[in-house]
């Protein structure tokens, strides 16, 4: 089930509603400083950055600052002015005590630093790998921002490498994809996940609201803006994250009849909610949900391939969305109202349970032991004291004792 942050990032796109803001962010770029000995793979890394695994003959012209440790250390003063740094390490390094220093001195003053223990000579690690890494937790390096690997794997780069650095700048993932290929793929499916995730829970607030009639008109009307609108903002945040065009229009050319479909299945959606009121909920969160994953993943297909999903593999593709997102449904059933039990209805019989006795004529409470109703008159008879005797068998019990006293 997601947490409390998903939760923000919900609203945080629903009210989305400029897209200039995000072109500006795509734009403005993010600064990576690579720092190591000479021989760490500091420059290797960077090529990598700036290609995709899944496109390897492409390759961007992304600057990176790329700087050499020397004896003494002395550095530009680009490097405190980065997003991220990066320090690599050789797998067979003994002592690493200057690039210890630097990581206390970065992370001190706010930076955010990402430890590579570059592992790119197979036959030495080894041999050195235990030294090393006795010699990286002596020094007190923070274990969450460390990672040990060969960065001419692959699977490396995509598989650790990639998340880490993602996670590291949660802020500026669309620049980030843009500006190294490396990540975009992986950026891109991040943001599919949420969109859909946003669309789900979307879903479930209307579909709660819908219960009641009054409600409904209006709550339709805002489905249809909503849904759309997070799933063209998606598109457009896909073309910008991915390389394209920073003009939406292109993306309307492009992708309108996609758009098209998410609207047709956003309209059944809204009509499932009739069919069995509160329990409704659950299929229309699936449809919400796989429409905006067939979105997301018709424009990564047109990234990865350059050719639209065919009419088949989009219904293969929806079916399998459309399973996620009853299991999504499944962990929103808490959120679904549940019947309220029968209150017992307060009556004379029960008055001793519920205090104040109720007319049985007007409705209205009445003090104990009174022979009539003070709003509407009502003669009240039968009621029960604290001795169990009612009010008629006490008024009887002082009449035999008023003959037997006087007569």
């Amino acid at each position: 089930m997601p947490g409390l942050n998903d939760l923000v990032n919900m609203w945080k796109t629903i009210k989305e509603v400029d897209l200039r803001p995000l072109r500006d962010e795509a734009l403005r770029g993010v600064k990576i400083a690579i720092v190591g000995k000479p021989g760490s793979g500091k420059r290797e890394l960077a090529n990598r950055m700036r290609r995709d695994p899944q496109r390897p003959h492409f390759e961007t012209a992304t600057p990176i600052l790329i700087v050499d440790l020397d004896e003494p250390v002395s550095l530009p003063s680009q490097v405190a002015a980065a997003d991220l740094i990066i320090l690599m390490i050789k797998a067979e390094t003994q002592n690493a005590q200057i690039e210890h220093n630097l990581a206390h001195r970065w992370v001190d003053s706010g930076k955010k630093v990402l430890l590579v223990i570059n592992t790119a000579t197979p036959e030495s690690v080894d041999a050195t790998f235990n030294t090393t890494n006795a010699m990286i937790s002596q020094a007190g390096w923070n274990q969450h921002n460390q990672l040990v690997g060969d960065i001419g794997d692959g699977r490396f780069l995509v598989e650790k490498f990639s998340p880490k650095v993602i996670d590291m700048l949660p802020d500026q993932l669309l620049t980030l994809g843009r500006s190294f290929p490396l990540f975009r793929l992986q950026i891109g499916r991040e943001m599919v996940s949420e969109t859909c995730f946003t669309n789900a829970a979307y879903a479930v607030s209307t579909g709660l609201a819908e219960i009641v009639p009054a409600l409904a008109v209006p709550l339709n009307v805002a489905d249809m803006f909503v849904l759309s609108k997070t799933q063209a903002f998606l598109v457009y945040k896909l073309g910008l994250t991915l390389g394209f065009s920073t003009h939406w229009q292109d993306y309307v050319k492009e992708f309108s009849g996609i758009l098209g479909s998410g609207f047709f299945w956003r309209q059944v959606a809204r009509q499932l909610i009739g069919l069995i009121p509160g329990w409704g909920i659950i299929p229309k969160v699936a449809v919400s949900y796989a429409g905006t994953y067939v979105v997301g993943n018709v424009v990564l297909q047109w990234y990865l391939t350059g050719r639209h999903l065919s009419k088949e593999q989009i219904r293969q593709l929806y079916s399998q969305a459309f399973q996620r997102g009853k299991n999504l449904a499944g962990g929103f059933k808490k959120m679904l109202p549940k019947p309220k039990p029968k209150s017992e209805k307060v009556t004379l019989a029960n008055k001793k349970k519920w205090g104040r006795p109720t007319c049985p004529t007007c409705g209205k409470r009445f003090p104990k032991r009174a022979h009539y109703c003070q709003h509407c008159g009502t003669l009240l008879g039968g009621i029960p004291d604290s001795s169990g005797k009612s009010d008629d068998a006490l008024v009887s019990e002082n009449d035999d004792m008023n003959k037997e006293k006087f007569g």
